[in-house]
């Protein structure tokens, strides 16, 4: 499961597409409507929350945001407890969106390389839920160097 702190807008239609899907899957997992998934160290920042369904609402809400921009039809009916992005300012690193980036250029460069080319000079920015603020990668990350 990955729950991107970049803005979707960088995302190709795969990556999308699979954030989308894994949104509500956290969704589910967020009402304990699964078994698997209960421990993932990526929920922990929307458990943070007062109201963590409701915080993964805002997320997905700005996914759905995304992909209708883009012309793509996701069910904004799957989004359980709709919020906008006012309402949450959840904080994340900027060491955490820098290796995000990282992550998904590695990924860009496979299968899309045009959106690659296009966006591997810029700066990225945050989800609009998520407050970039200094430090390196979340310890909720997996990853073996925390000093990126």
């Amino acid at each position: 499961m990955r729950l991107w702190s970049l803005h979707p807008r960088y995302l190709d239609v795969k990556g999308l597409t699979a954030l989308w899907r894994e949104g509500l899957l956290a969704q589910k997992v967020l009402r304990g409507k699964t078994r698997g998934y209960r421990r993932h160290p990526q929920l922990e920042r929307f458990r943070a929350q007062r109201d963590p369904v409701k915080a993964l609402g805002a997320f997905l809400s700005e996914v759905h945001r995304e992909a209708f921009r883009r012309g793509y039809d996701f069910d904004r009916k799957k989004i359980l407890r709709y919020a906008t992005r006012r309402n949450f300012r959840i904080p994340v690193t900027r060491g955490q969106v820098r290796f995000e980036w990282r992550h998904l250029l590695s990924k860009l460069k496979k299968r899309d390389l045009p959106r690659y080319e296009a966006y591997r000079r810029i700066r990225p920015s945050a989800h609009p839920i998520f407050r970039a603020h200094s430090g390196g990668i979340e310890s909720w990350e997996k990853t073996v160097n925390r000093s990126r």
